[in-house]
């Protein structure tokens, strides 16, 4: 963090590189506003976990962040996903039970998540390749309509 960004968010006029180094003075700045976690150096995971609670897009600036980041990141603003590279199926399902179109940023998504994405909005089948027939049911019982985004389904042929 420089120095005068860290001025600027906790309003201490004289710093030092040991008061900007402080693990509670990271806290103090990072629970005032998440974005300051990009002027941190290798912050430990309580800052990072400050950090994506106020701000979900801080996720962005955590290099290899922890399952736990990753879920209070999805929880504080699923669309912060897109951001997490190769996130697991709880943090996959976390993000989808919030918008089910936010699969749309999943590569490969397991059979559970597309039936939480569904569950929640039907219209997520458009965003799922080769949705299987159970994905398809589910999200037909959630939105009738949602059956305008089926290609090469078992509806077809069975009409």
């Amino acid at each position: 963090m420089t120095k005068t960004k860290f001025t600027e968010l906790t309003g201490v006029a004289v710093v030092t590189r040991e008061i900007i180094g402080d693990e509670s003075v990271q806290l103090a700045a990072v629970e005032y506003d998440g974005d300051a976690i990009r002027y941190i150096a290798n912050p430990i995971e309580a800052v990072q976990l400050a950090a994506v609670e106020q701000f979900g897009y801080a996720i962005r600036y955590i290099a290899d962040p922890s399952e736990a980041v990753q879920l209070a990141a999805v929880h504080q603003d699923g669309d912060v996903i897109q951001y997490i590279a190769n996130p697991s199926e709880a943090v996959q399902l976390a993000a989808v039970e919030q918008d089910g179109r936010i699969i749309q940023y999943l590569r490969d998504p397991s059979e559970a998540v597309q039936l939480a994405a569904v569950e929640r909005n039907g219209f997520a089948i458009q965003y799922i390749h080769n949705p299987s027939e159970a994905v398809q049911i589910a999200a037909v019982d959630r939105d009738v309509l949602a059956i305008r985004y089926f290609k090469d389904s078992w509806f077809d042929a069975e009409c």
